[in-house]
């Protein structure tokens, strides 16, 4: 926990939601597994903070919508619309016992701006600004199915697009996109030896 107030600066609440993550995802993954049993004790440093460092290449605007493809367990959408508390977050996956959690979670932590879709990426229809996701596919499949979700143009400092989280090489990866692509090492960000391997690709619509 004490990660995220390092690098983000949080409300009294929004502090309180991050702090109730951890129980919350004790709870739920106890029953429904959307986290590794073996790395549950990383909750905070490989799952919220890893989420989080979308934040520090873009800030989403009041009103913008963000569509999280293939959340899981709520990753990273449930992190960043606590901190996003005026953006409205889509989060979509097709498997329903991962979005039953995810309902269960947004709704303890009173998230009124998360919505959820229980569907294949391929049949989403939601328009947004941007696609988020992490390490849902390789980068070229997912752009393919969600570049129909994002709408042209756009208000923020990055023209609307794909935000990818990933990690390793990932120039055979990219391919034919390595053109437009955009990729963002996320030590330069954090400190912590976990994010020496870690990636954000940026991809425009």
């Amino acid at each position: 926990m004490q990660n995220i107030g390092k690098y983000f600066s949080l409300s009294e609440k929004q502090a309180g939601q991050f702090a109730r993550l951890e129980p919350l995802y004790n709870l739920w993954n106890k029953q429904i597994n959307v986290i590794s049993r073996k790395d549950i004790s990383n909750l905070y440093l490989h799952h919220v903070l890893h989420s989080l460092s979308i934040a520090k290449l873009l800030s989403f605007l009041p009103n913008a919508v963000v569509i999280d493809a293939g959340t899981g367990g709520g990753f990273p959408g449930i992190p960043l619309a606590v901190l996003f508390p005026e953006t409205r977050f889509i989060l979509a996956d097709s498997i329903r016992k991962k979005i039953q959690v995810v309902e269960e979670i947004t709704g303890a932590l009173g998230l009124s701006n998360c919505e959820t879709r229980n569907i294949r990426l391929e049949d989403l229809k939601d328009i947004a600004d941007f696609v988020v996701c992490r390490a849902v596919t390789e980068i070229p499949v997912l752009y393919k199915w969600t570049r129909k979700n994002i709408r042209p143009g756009g208000n923020h400092s990055l023209k609307n697009g794909l935000l990818a989280l990933k990690g390793g090489d990932l120039t055979k990866e990219l391919g034919a996109l390595s053109g437009i692509a955009q990729v963002f090492d996320l030590r330069r960000y954090f400190s912590e030896p976990f994010f020496e391997t870690k990636r954000l690709v940026y991809i425009p619509r």
